[in-house]
């Protein structure tokens, strides 16, 4: 744990406590160790004049879900001290009454809802308040003597606080424990199976006990836990093909549960496949979580995928999970989803279920370091001490079904049409292609984005924006076997699994007469034309077996229903392309698998158009650029987005009944009609 104030910093900040509000909370936010992806919470208590002219004691306290690396000014709510403070003199209130009250309470409307730990932040008499998840101290804890362990490492330092439900059941408890305790006399306060809060009347005082203090536990681990000594560098295995196709049907199964697509990455490094191969892992993994802040990401506990039967074993996670809800519900809770969010896949490692790339990388974070803290409770010297053991099952389905928590998962009413779906692009850097991964990636799917161009993943995060999220560009020849193989592997073990296929990329060879053409422009031009996809689509296939609603479309040209002279290199393999997808249209039906095609034309706004190129097409039909441009009957040109658009409704639910389809994008061709 480092500590990582720079004074020169805070000291241009001193006279904005807000802004060192910011400073402070994104040094916390910045250690994984600390908080993750929204958690932890931060606060500061400022005398500030209303619109009367009146002097108030404002409480700014970080908003509910808001990520403590990122956190901005805007990112902390307001709220009135003196309201807040008569809150938890009340005996009890409903979280419906708590959230109204502290909307009541707020001085600014258009600032996020309170954290559910604001009504103790309100009531601890320090200005600068700082709340982690410290996976340290919450180890700790999770320990059949979890209490006695943290009064050996604290000492009187601390206040102890034993495990309730955060929000206003845990600062009403703190209320009552503290109310003849002198708060002079601690640092902070060990919430027992939750986290860690440290306070100081300066905000350098309050980070720095909380660095310290997490210090301490660190230094108990690293003294008293053996942990395993695992070799982190060395090399992740290549996934062989059985294990890429079973984590497909693993993938399926769990989207078929949840009742909707999900991505399914699999972490195969050597501390998580160290983990999977522990004997009595099934049990000691699914006991519970670090803390429960993280229910509304992971549910109670990871699946326990036995490598013989993977689907059972999801089956089964899913009837325990109805069974739980059973054993607790009283009967006003809906009960959620039965699909797990996280596995521990037996001596393969741990797979994450997430409904898109960026839910996908917080699970999986959050699971990892959920492995490292169960390893060290269960590696803990002394066999007093030793066991990794949460909260109870009553606590954990508290806590997963408590309506304050479950609002920061609550997105739009209309999903996005392919969320959850993968979709894999060949020919991705520029043209049809690139705009295909782009629109897919708009509309909720991941796309692995395959092209030649070594820059093929720079090219898609620039073009789609996302910061990563659902994108994964491949360096890839379509036209050699052994890339394609390696190409679909990366994809398989970082998304789970292919929905749709998308047959793009292809060359336009300069157009001869066929006793003009040469050998190797015709070879080149079936090899990449015909050859290539014919290898993706079989490669592809026994992954689209397993996908959701699959889909594939080739991108063939409106050559093939009527071709013109001087294409022969590039119409015949479009031609043989077709053929090849009317037969697949045939031969995948019986395993749900649509294949269409489109045949585009008079798109301009690609690579494969040039000036010069223009003209020796134009020139063959004796026509002017222009006249060559709009000799279509709507005398217009085909835009690439326009034909992603068309792609992207095909491979949607929009043609679920159609197979088989040859689809024109051509502005119209007589020759077609």
């Amino acid at each position: 744990m480092k500590n990582l104030w720079d004074q020169k910093i805070a000291s241009k900040l001193e006279k904005k406590p807000l802004h060192l509000r910011v400073y402070t909370s994104q040094l916390l936010g910045l250690d994984s160790e600390l908080v993750l992806h929204g958690g932890g919470n931060t606060s500061v208590k400022i005398l500030e004049k209303n619109i009367f002219g009146e002097e108030e004691e404002i409480i700014y306290v970080k908003g509910s879900g808001i990520n403590l690396a990122t956190i901005d000014i805007k990112g902390f709510t307001p709220l009135r001290l003196t309201h807040m403070k008569k809150l938890v003199e009340l005996v009890h209130i409903s979280d419906k009454t708590l959230v109204r009250e502290q909307k009541l309470a707020m001085t600014n409307s258009e600032a996020p809802n309170p954290s559910v730990e604001a009504l103790l932040h309100a009531i601890i008499p320090f200005r600068w308040i700082d709340h982690t998840h410290a996976d340290a101290v919450v180890t700790l804890t999770n320990t059949p003597k979890g209490e006695e362990i943290i009064q050996q490492v604290y000492g009187d330092s601390f206040i102890i606080i034993p495990y309730v439900m955060p929000g206003f059941k845990l600062a009403r408890m703190v209320y009552e424990i503290t109310k003849k305790l002198d708060w002079q006399l601690y640092k902070g306060m060990i919430l027992l199976n939750h986290g860690i809060i440290s306070f100081g009347s300066e905000a350098h005082e309050s980070y720095e006990r909380m660095i310290n203090s997490v210090k301490l536990a660190e230094n108990f681990l690293k003294k008293h836990s053996s942990m395993p000594k695992i070799n982190l560098k060395k090399r992740t295995p290549i996934l062989n093909y059985q294990t890429l196709t079973t984590l497909a049907k693993i993938r399926k199964k769990v989207s078929l549960i949840r009742g909707n697509a999900s991505i399914a990455r699999l972490n195969s490094s050597a501390e998580a496949r160290f983990f999977s191969s522990i004997p009595n892992i099934k049990n000691i993994s699914t006991r519970g979580p670090i803390t429960s802040d993280h229910l509304i990401r992971t549910k109670p506990a990871p699946v326990y995928i036995n490598k013989k039967n993977v689907e059972k074993s999801i089956e089964d996670f899913a009837s325990k999970y109805g069974a739980y809800f059973d054993r607790h519900t009283d009967g006003k809770q809906s009960r959620l989803d039965s699909s797990p969010r996280w596995g521990v896949w037996a001596q393969k490692g741990i797979i994450s279920f997430g409904q898109n790339s960026y839910e996908t990388e917080i699970i999986s974070d959050i699971a990892m370091h959920t492995v490292r803290s169960i390893q060290h409770a269960e590696n803990l010297k002394s066999s007093n001490f030793r066991g990794w053991k949460p909260i109870s099952e009553n606590h954990i389905f508290e806590a997963e079904y408590w309506d304050l928590q479950q609002a920061k998962l609550k997105t739009e009413s209309q999903p996005q049409e392919f969320k959850g779906k993968i979709a894999l692009v060949t020919g991705a850097a520029s043209g049809i292609g690139l705009a295909c991964a782009e629109h897919f990636n708009q509309l909720g799917a991941a796309v692995a984005g395959l092209d030649i161009n070594s820059g093929i993943n720079k090219i898609l995060l620039d073009r789609t924006k996302s910061g990563g999220t659902n994108i994964l560009g491949i360096r890839c020849d379509v036209t050699e076997k052994h890339a394609i193989a390696k190409a679909i592997s990366k994809t398989i073990q970082y998304f789970g699994g292919i929905d749709i296929l998308v047959l793009n990329a292809g060359t336009f060879p300069a157009g001869k007469a066929i006793e003009e053409v040469e050998d190797e422009t015709w070879n080149n031009s079936l090899k990449t034309n015909l050859t290539a996809p014919q290898k993706l689509l079989q490669s592809c296939l026994p992954f689209l077996k397993e996908g959701i609603d699959p889909s594939v479309i080739f991108i063939a040209s409106r050559n093939v229903p009527a071709p013109g002279p001087g294409a022969s290199a590039y119409s015949v393999p479009k031609a043989g392309q077709t053929q090849l997808a009317r037969i697949a249209a045939l031969e995948l039906g019986k395993y749900g698998i649509r294949v269409n095609i489109i045949h585009p034309d008079c798109v301009y706004d690609t690579g494969l158009w040039t000036s010069k190129s223009l003209k020796r097409s134009a020139s063959r039909y004796g026509l002017t650029v222009e006249e060559y441009k709009n000799r279509n009957i709507l005398k217009t040109d085909v835009k690439t987005v326009e034909v992603a658009r068309m792609v992207c409704a095909m491979a949607s639910s929009v043609f679920a009944k159609t197979t088989g389809a040859q689809i024109p994008i051509d502005g119209g061709n007589e020759r077609v009609i």
